[in-house]
């Protein structure tokens, strides 16, 4: 599960920062809206995508609610997706294993 969360970790990452840095300012001051018409949606499903895969992976590992809010809204945040999936990595490496 681990390797599903940090795919789509770094393609809702990656994705937003497509959303932000150029269909949005395409869009608001050149006047064209198709990179937000195609590229918004795909990044709202993968962030849903994302989401299911962060709630899987905490209750699987027993994190708090509040490590799971905090990890699923950093797909909402350029750049920070690759900074809770980075940490999130570091975590779940340090977790004593079940043997």
């Amino acid at each position: 599960m681990l390797t599903i969360y940090r795919v789509l970790a770094w393609t809702v990452g990656t994705i937003l920062i497509i959303l932000v840095l150029i269909a949005m300012p395409l869009k608001y001051l050149v006047g064209q809206p198709q990179g937000v018409e195609v590229i918004g949606p795909i990044h709202g499903w993968m962030f849903m995508f994302y989401v299911a895969s962060v709630i899987v992976l905490g209750f699987s590992t027993k994190w708090g609610l509040g490590r799971i809010v905090l990890t699923a809204l950093a797909g909402t945040i350029p750049f920070v997706s690759f900074y809770a999936e980075h940490k999130t990595v570091q975590f779940m490496r340090n977790q004593p294993t079940k043997a």
